[in-house]
């Protein structure tokens, strides 16, 4: 499989943000775009779980995406196991 190739047009806006920058908002933006988990997307970026996320909130200003499905189906577990008064 070749290898991709960023386009060179990317240099300088990405030189100020540090190395790895490229290999940071690629991850990210799969990560927003639900192709690949937080964790697989901060092992892509080359980053642990906390500077990840540290990244996302100072880009992005929110470090995890909780959809609503997710939430719902947390909520509905909770109703499950928690007796009401």
């Amino acid at each position: 499989m070749p290898t991709p190739q960023l386009n060179p047009d990317f240099a300088p806006v990405l030189a100020p943000l540090g190395d790895g920058a490229g290999d940071f908002f690629l991850a990210a933006s799969l990560y927003h775009a639900h192709k690949v988990s937080f964790a697989a997307a901060a092992e892509l970026a080359g980053l642990g779980y906390e500077e990840f996320h540290y990244r996302l909130k100072e880009h992005f200003g929110h470090g995890f995406m909780i959809d609503d499905e997710s939430v719902t189906e947390d909520v509905n577990l909770v109703n499950q196991i928690v007796p009401r008064p």
